[in-house]
């Protein structure tokens, strides 16, 4: 429990260095000279969500549940697989932000998408942040003296389980859409 934070944080860094070093020049370059290629990006991404949501779908379909790793070097799988997610997640964003502001000029796409990026990776992960923590605010509340403040701390500590899992349900829905529709879009 200690580790939650250190490990989102060192995601949001990933992610921030994603969008600001590979992705920004990335699509910038590729808006000017290639625009045409900024759909088919789209699409790779989005096979890439719909795969990624589908094989979450399998996995719990088929009872097939990966091990749970333990350790300094599990811990650096987690946080690199979930940079690696966020790269293809963040690219879309990006892409679409980009797609939204083509018609100005090169600096104010520049300034359009580096606050996209820091605003984006802020409140995702500010409450990813928020959500890995609940339970612990829940139990310094089920331990004040007021029977009120209790019964919320506890309500939270219960309910944490089920938001966590419900989120998962949601964020695969969300893949398998997003990717969908990104894929029935630009086809």
């Amino acid at each position: 429990a200690e580790r939650e934070l250190s490990i989102v944080k060192q995601i949001a860094l990933g992610s921030i260095r994603n969008k600001l070093i590979f992705i920004l020049p990335a699509a910038l370059l590729l808006n000017h000279f290639l625009p045409a290629l900024l759909p088919i990006i789209l699409m790779v991404g989005g096979t890439y969500l719909a795969f990624e949501g589908a094989e979450k779908v399998w996995h719990k379909l088929s009872g097939n549940k990966p091990a749970v790793e333990k350790g300094p070097e599990a811990e650096k799988k987690i946080v690199s697989g979930a940079i690696r997610t966020d790269l293809i997640l963040s690219a879309e964003i990006m892409v679409i932000a980009l797609a939204t502001v083509s018609h100005q000029g090169f600096w104010s796409q520049l300034e359009s998408l580096v606050v996209v990026a820091f605003v984006i990776t802020i409140l995702v992960y500010g409450v990813v942040a928020m959500l890995v923590r609940m339970d612990d605010v829940g139990l310094q509340l089920a331990q004040r003296d007021h029977s009120g403040v209790q019964a919320l701390g506890r309500g939270l500590v219960t309910a944490m389980p089920k938001v966590l899992a419900t989120i998962s349900v949601v964020g695969t829905i969300a893949m398998l859409w997003v990717g969908g529709h990104i894929l029935m879009v630009n086809l």
